[in-house]
């Protein structure tokens, strides 16, 4: 039971950090290089990375605490023909979304900034990250669903 709970605790705190991190370069971040707020790329360039590594290592976490959670609380008949099994199986599918396209839409970041250019990068680099940040948000919204019951209610 104490690993489940560390499973849940630890899920939860990645889940968000991971979020956060994504909705913020998204939305502050990148906007802010194509509009020309940044004069050097060596600033964007850490921060690209820590994303990286941050995404990387969330990624890495919720994997594995995710797959001890499934198989601690679901068999095989109530991960496919529940509507909470479907809600994880919803998860795992964004799950393996987000990390495409933070994946790519760093690596795009990343190649235009060792170009030395910063609005251009940015530019081509924000549909992606917006994205991503959409996509972790709808995880935050199923993970909520799912800590709230609400297969009780449907």
């Amino acid at each position: 039971m104490v690993d489940v709970l560390l499973a849940r605790t630890a899920h939860l705190v990645f889940a968000a950090l991971w979020a956060g991190s994504v909705f913020y370069v998204a939305f502050v971040v990148v906007p802010l290089a194509r509009d020309g707020a940044f004069n050097s790329t060596a600033p964007l360039e850490t921060i690209s990375g820590k994303l990286a590594t941050i995404s990387r290592t969330s990624s890495l976490v919720l994997f594995l605490s995710g797959s001890h959670l499934a198989a601690a609380v679901y068999d095989s008949n109530t991960l496919f023909f529940s509507l909470r099994g479907r809600l994880v199986l919803l998860m795992v599918a964004l799950w393996l979304v987000l990390t495409a396209l933070v994946e790519v839409a760093t690596k795009r970041f990343e190649s235009g900034l060792n170009g030395k250019k910063i609005r251009e990068p940015a530019r081509d680099a924000l549909p992606l990250f917006r994205a991503a940040a959409i996509v972790s948000v709808a995880l935050l919204l199923v993970a909520g669903a799912l800590t709230g019951g609400i297969a009780r209610f449907v």
